[in-house]
């Protein structure tokens, strides 16, 4: 992943000095746990955690030899150690050492993500607040259907972030297993203490069966998840989008002084950050596919997958962990127009209120399809000659005979859509 869209705290994880010394303390709590079962000398094992150490750069010489990393490693750790490191890796498999570094790798991931999206979530919970009874037109296709309030809108983003995060405490539950099982992972040469050992030093759980890999059903799931909540990132972003076109703004992005919109015209304020984090959505959502496809391994194992989960593990969680927190300021900078949004509320005539009208024709005694037709042909000459919705009920007929001039002005309430709102509210925030 490229460092405009990654954080150092993410990135860290990824970087060739983490995995090496996760795998080193794969190796040494597995020689501990060996000596205890007295497989190796108890000198070997505390040899290990004195002396070992790695060089980077000396692993990549030794694999260019090799063609072999996890080999690599173990030579260049050997000439560390000297004679003792002959009891390192016994009755192990080099997928024993890279799924379960793997495995660490993506809780240490799956803990930061939990930490942005609470982030979040809060961010959320503060705008939802403020702009709880701050009505705006509710739209559907995009056209103005009846009132909501912008604070139902950020109610209605934090109870889906709020789903997406126990969706990514259960994926981190999944993939958080470590396989310590030896070739084709039935133990023959390697005691399960050993695997149990490891994974709780490691804070990971013994996976249930092995072959010689993790089965891949979990990291498909665990992918997955992280496609879901890039594309409710998206929802948000394309929302607010939408809501920053000029015809519309009701809501805008912070535009920084100095920023520049546009190198060509200098009035511009374009919603890049959520531009972008459109795209970036993309980019999480396109592990998905791969990840479902590396579950079927040949047999026991097979390395089809290794090549895939050395780019996507990387590249989704970076680019999750950015998108997440860019998504973060601009709810808490988001600038809201309550105004704005009155003012595109009333360009219809009144138009919004058509569903009560109906509703009130038929509690007058009218049927539900002459009351459609009545309502439908006065909201037609709204929309072609622009007269004012009331105006034109209170003209016609065939509604005054059902409906007083007092009864249609009351069905045009604003506040008759807003009544349910602390219900809402109190069912996504339990308050």
């Amino acid at each position: 992943m490229i460092p405009r869209y990654a954080r150092p705290e993410m990135t860290t994880i990824w970087e060739p000095q983490s995995k090496f010394r996760i795998w080193f303390e794969i190796e040494a709590h597995a020689c501990d746990a060996q000596a205890e079962l007295g497989v190796i000398p108890k000198e070997a094992a505390k040899a290990v955690w004195d002396r070992g150490n790695f060089e980077i750069d000396r692993i990549d010489e030794i694999e260019r030899e090799t063609k072999h990393d996890v080999i690599a490693f173990l030579t260049n750790l050997q000439e560390y150690v000297g004679d003792e490191a002959r009891f390192v890796h016994q009755g192990m498999t080099s997928s024993d050492v890279l799924d379960t570094c793997l495995s660490v790798q993506l809780v240490k991931a799956t803990d930061i993500l939990l930490d942005d999206l609470d982030k979040l979530l809060a961010a959320l919970k503060k705008k939802a607040y403020a702009h709880k009874n701050d009505v705006c037109v509710g739209r559907s296709h995009g056209i103005h259907a009846e009132p909501v309030t912008f604070g139902l809108k950020m109610a209605q983003a934090h109870a889906e972030f709020a789903r997406n995060r126990e969706r990514l405490v259960n994926a981190r539950k999944d993939i958080a297993t470590c396989a310590i099982s030896g070739a084709v992972g039935t133990f023959a040469n390697i005691d399960p203490f050993v695997e149990e050992h490891v994974a709780k030093k490691l804070g990971l759980e013994p996976e249930t069966i092995s072959t010689q890999v993790i089965p891949r059903d979990r990291h498909a799931m665990y992918f997955a998840t992280l496609g879901v909540i890039a594309s409710s990132i998206e929802r948000l972003a394309v929302e607010i989008r939408h809501l920053q076109r000029t015809e519309v703004l009701e809501v805008e992005e912070y535009f920084a002084p100095g920023q520049k919109g546009s190198s060509a015209m200098p009035h511009k304020r374009n919603p890049i950050l959520t531009e972008n984090l459109t795209g970036l959505a993309r980019l999480v959502r396109m592990t998905t596919i791969p990840a479902m496809e590396n579950v079927a391994l040949w047999h026991e194992r097979d390395i089809s997958h290794s090549s895939v989960e050395r780019g996507i593990a990387p590249d989704a969680t970076i680019t999750l962990d950015f998108a997440i927190t860019r998504l973060t300021g601009v709810i808490d900078k988001l600038l809201v127009y309550p105004e704005n949004m009155m003012d595109n509320m009333n360009k219809l005539g009144g138009l919004i209120h058509s569903q009560r009208v109906l509703l009130a024709l038929t509690q007058a005694g009218v049927s539900r399809e002459d009351s459609y037709v009545l309502v439908q042909r006065n909201a037609m000459r709204v929309w072609r000659e622009g007269a004012d919705f009331m105006d034109l009920l209170k003209n016609d007929e065939d509604v005054t005979a059902a409906l007083s001039n007092e009864k249609i002005e009351s069905v045009f309430d604003l506040e008759y859509h807003t009544k349910h709102v602390d219900t809402i509210f109190k069912r996504v925030f339990g308050e």
